[in-house]
């Protein structure tokens, strides 16, 4: 695979399944209006959040070196992160949920590198660097919460999805693609709403991925700390959303103490959150996720595990008691008595024990499927596995012995054993046969004409959850997004604008540049009267330097809110921001 970032070590170490979803940040293609919506909203947010955020945000910026004045670059910010432990990466907006989480698990922090629009500068549905880099990179400073994040991504990335989550994964994706891009036609900005209302109007049974996305949801995106009274904020959403963070310290959003019933609790991206949880501290956070963990297939494996896996129609992996691990997709459970008795993969399937394929038990040698009885034999009260060498030889399990294995649940195996594999226990973990037969009632599951069947040994399925065991099973380099984010138009009327938001930014810097502030002023002014960005931070250069041109230029600003009522508020901002500064200086 061709590398196109920047790596370092902790990236190194990321599986190429997830490099999939890696790209360049490309710094240059940021224009300068570009760098002056991440600084208003820096600005008002440091402003803002430094008397409603946890402290633990403010000594974050500090630390992670995200600047207010530039829009981060992911190699500087790398530098800083590995100190603490992590790593970021650029992607293109949203990637699927157990990707994302999985880079967490690997404390590596996934950042949509595209900037919202102007016309978008209080809240985008799509994931961007303002939301990524601002909201959660300086939040992982803290250890407690980012070991949280790494805990929840481990966890998470072993959830088992649904059909149905993958096609509302689709469908937000591509909403909120077409929202953030200029001139998407309303009527296909509305066909997108109600093809994501109509998914998650279904309601089907959540799966074990919807719930811990709900989890994830309202917390690290979501997430207050403290108490219902006197909240402050954690969440990545909040943190990056001058709008939202500022709503939800109102009475208007409910605020309710943080449980696992929050799982239960479904989310609208694209719109306002009417209510947030509330947790008393970061430790908290793991309490929950433990809980939550608990009530998973990962760690509760049976009869449910294995129909979870059935239903997701994706690659799973279950694990015996034994600890070998059968990975493919499951397409089969015979139940007795509320437990499985055999399971069924259909196409490529991997066998492997301690996440490590074992050797001849690759997709290559199981091409077309695995299926296998479960649990203990019929009239013996010692399972297989629990066997010492000597009761093996007693009832005839060993290597050239024919033989018929008649399970409680009415699965019959009868061959002649070539061979057995152990565990590193000494437990015998798969059984080889030749001449085989495995039946159930009057059904045939194998015959000895397919070849070799190999019976997995153990009585008990301990866990079921998503992805292969062993990664290096199958080709996993095959995400394929249904659109990609669109990049904005480049108009001579916009070139000018930028042209004339780069020499205001030069002139803040110091920079040599063809225009003067006043002359910057009029060309706006005259060419552009709907700007009101570039008109603040004209006013801001020019408040305690140029007092004409500071009242030109908030009388020209009222004109815009006069005939722009929709970014008044907006504009009063940035102004106060200005103002504020001024006297604190």
């Amino acid at each position: 695979m061709e590398q196109e970032f920047e790596s370092n070590e902790i990236i190194d170490r990321l599986p190429a399944h997830l490099k999939q979803f890696i790209k360049p940040q490309n710094y240059e293609e940021y224009t300068p209006i570009n760098q002056a919506v991440w600084r208003y909203v820096m600005r008002k947010n440091v402003e803002y959040l430094s008397q409603v955020a946890h402290a633990s945000y403010l000594d974050g910026l500090r630390q992670t070196g995200i600047s207010i004045d530039h829009i981060p670059n992911m190699y500087g910010m790398n530098r800083i992160l590995k100190e603490i432990g992590w790593a970021a990466v650029a992607v293109d907006g949203f990637i699927p949920p157990a990707a994302f989480m999985e880079f967490q698990a690997y404390n590596v922090l996934v950042i949509a590198s595209d900037i919202r629009q102007l016309e978008h500068i209080e809240y985008t549905p799509a994931p961007d660097i303002i939301h990524e880099g601002a909201g959660h990179a300086p939040i992982i400073a803290n250890p407690e919460y980012a070991e949280y994040l790494r805990r929840f991504g481990e966890i998470g990335c072993k959830a088992i999805s649904s059909a149905h989550d993958y096609e509302v994964y689709e469908a937000i994706r591509h909403l909120s693609i077409i929202k953030e891009a200029e001139d998407t036609p309303q009527q296909e900005i509305e066909a997108a709403e109600k093809r994501v209302d109509e998914l998650q109007n279904k309601n089907p049974e959540p799966s074990e991925m919807a719930q811990i996305r709900n989890l994830h949801w309202w917390t690290v995106e979501y997430g207050l700390i403290g108490t219902v009274d006197n909240p402050k904020i954690y969440g990545a959403g909040l943190l990056s959303s001058i709008g939202e963070s500022t709503w939800c310290m109102t009475d208007k959003v409910k605020k309710i103490p943080y449980t696992i019933e929050a799982a239960q609790q479904d989310f609208d991206i694209t719109k306002p959150q009417p209510q947030l949880y509330v947790t008393p501290d970061f430790a908290h956070l793991s309490s929950v996720l433990e809980e939550f963990a608990n009530k998973m297939a990962l760690r509760v494996g049976g009869l449910e595990g294995l129909k979870k896996l059935i239903n997701s129609k994706n690659i799973g992996t279950i694990e015996l008691s034994t600890g070998i691990q059968i990975s493919g997709n499951f397409s089969r459970v015979i139940e007795h008595e509320g437990k499985p008795v055999y399971f069924q993969t259909t196409g490529k399937t991997a066998l492997a024990a301690r996440e490590k394929e074992l050797v001849g038990h690759g997709t290559e040698n199981h091409p077309e499927g695995f299926g296998s009885p479960v649990g203990k034999l019929k009239g013996i009260n010692l399972a297989i596995e629990d066997m010492s060498p000597r009761d093996l030889r007693a009832y005839d399990i060993y290597e050239g012995e024919k033989i018929t294995f008649e399970f409680e649940g009415g699965v019959v195996v009868k061959g002649k054993i070539i061979t057995g594999t152990r565990n590193l226990q000494g437990k015998v973990i798969l059984i080889s046969l030749k001449d085989c037969t495995v039946t159930y009632n009057d059904e045939m599951l194998f015959q000895p004409e397919w070849g070799k069947y190999d019976m997995a040994v153990g009585k008990e399925v301990i866990s079921a959850f998503a992805g292969p065991a062993d990664w290096h099973s199958f080709d996993m380099i095959t995400h394929k997004p249904s659109s990609t984010t669109i990049k904005s138009k480049k108009t001579p009327e916009k070139q000018e604008l930028e042209s004339l938001y780069e020499s205001v930014r030069n002139i803040r810097e110091g920079k040599n540049t063809k225009f003067s502030l006043q002359a910057a002023f009029d060309i706006l002014k005259k060419h552009h009267p709907k700007d009101w960005l570039l008109s603040v931070e004209i006013f801001e250069l020019a408040h305690d330097k140029d007092e004409k041109l500071a009242s030109e230029v908030l009388q020209h600003l009222e004109e815009v809110k006069s005939n722009r009522p929709e970014v008044a508020h907006l504009i009063d901002g940035g102004v106060n921001t200005v103002k504020s500064d001024f006297v604190a200086g």
